[in-house]
């Protein structure tokens, strides 16, 4: 099984208040003069505190269409991204010449050179490093590239392997959008990055065996499962314009949760002997407060078995691909599950599709 060695988040630098995004959002979103009761509302309902932002707010007026929000992407994207990578290294005991594949995902930017092609000279990765560019997973990105991450290791058990996941969703609010769908996103998502350093069992077993040891006792990926729903492509994505990516936000995608869920989990369980109710610890995107409410009814989950997710979204929002796994470090750091115990990650995202991956502690 694939060993995890060390997960590690980070936040874009510029924090603020729900209030003042609101209040940004309302003077470039709105017309001039329109009613921003129902953005208040919205804002309000979505549960978040706080943001963080890869630039000022002030400077987000500045920014003159595609280009020039990619632009920032790729310079911010490089940048997070590079402290990310560097600092789980540092937690996992491994060196930057160690890794063997570096997955790099991201739906906030494009970039060719891929952002990961762009830190390998500046990480000191070796030359020779595999490398995966994940596109257009969303929100379940993250749990995505932490399944094919676990595949490529189980074919090569004695490498190192390195998941960046790097989320710029305020560079893809619209201005002058007063859709429903742009502000909802506006109310919920936020910057933040996140790296996993995972490594095959041989190599685990090799470390654990030598003086030097394995740097984390983190969990290990027991196994993984994809699903796409039927007839439901419409409900979360971009729509790409001049002005960049719109956001399509269904508001059945609650439904959507509650419909098959609780099937696609029971059956994945089900498949190693265990129920829910075996599960220890519920690592869990944060889609947003319906998303929540709908996955806890689906699964029937006990009261609590979600702060850790809440937690997350009342303090820094939806971090798409990146909050899975900031929910993941969160649980290791601050609630760690008894050792042996079954665990289980998952998220959901645009085809309308889920991700789950079976942990044990």
């Amino acid at each position: 099984m694939t060993r995890i060695a060390a997960v590690h988040g980070a936040l874009a630098p510029h924090r603020h208040a729900q209030s003042e995004i609101t209040d940004i959002v309302a003077r470039t979103c709105l017309p001039e003069g329109a009613d921003r009761r129902v953005l208040d509302r919205l804002h309000n309902s979505a549960q978040v505190r706080s943001r963080h932002t890869t630039l000022p707010l002030e400077r987000y007026g500045e920014l003159d269409g595609f280009g020039a929000a990619n632009d920032v992407f790729i310079t911010a994207a490089t940048d997070l991204g590079a402290r990310t990578v560097r600092e789980a290294l540092r937690r996992s005991g491994f060196s930057p010449a160690d890794v063997d594949l570096l997955i790099f995902t991201s739906v906030t930017g494009i970039a060719t050179p891929s952002i990961d092609a762009r830190l390998v000279g500046r990480l000191g990765l070796r030359p020779d490093v595999k490398r995966l560019p994940l596109f257009g997973l969303g929100c379940a990105g993250g749990a995505a590239g932490l399944a094919r991450m676990h595949d490529y290791l189980l074919g090569r058990p004695d490498q190192v392997a390195v998941l960046l996941s790097v989320e710029l969703c305020t560079l893809t609010f619209q201005r002058d959008d007063a859709s429903m769908a742009n502000l909802v996103a506006t109310g919920l998502f936020g910057d933040g990055a996140a790296a996993v350093v995972a490594c095959g069992a041989d190599r685990a077993a090799a470390r654990a065996g030598s003086t030097e040891g394995l740097a984390s006792d983190g969990p290990t990926v027991v196994d993984t499962r994809s699903h796409l729903y039927p007839d439901t492509g419409s409900v979360m994505g971009w729509e790409i314009r001049t002005s960049g990516f719109q956001v399509v936000l269904d508001p059945q995608v609650p439904d959507v949760v509650r419909r098959y869920l609780a099937e696609d989990v029971e059956g994945f369980l089900g498949d190693h002997g265990l129920k829910p109710k075996d599960v220890t610890a519920w690592v869990c995107h944060p889609g947003g407060p319906k998303v929540l409410h709908a996955v806890t009814e689906a699964l029937e989950l006990p009261e609590g078995a979600l702060d850790v997710t809440w937690r997350h979204l009342k303090n820094v929002g939806n971090l798409s691909s990146s909050s899975v796994l900031h929910v993941l470090r969160d649980t290791l750091a601050d609630r760690r599950p008894a050792p042996g115990t079954p665990g289980l990650l998952l998220a959901m995202g645009p085809g309308f599709a889920c991700e789950l991956v079976l942990l044990r502690w």
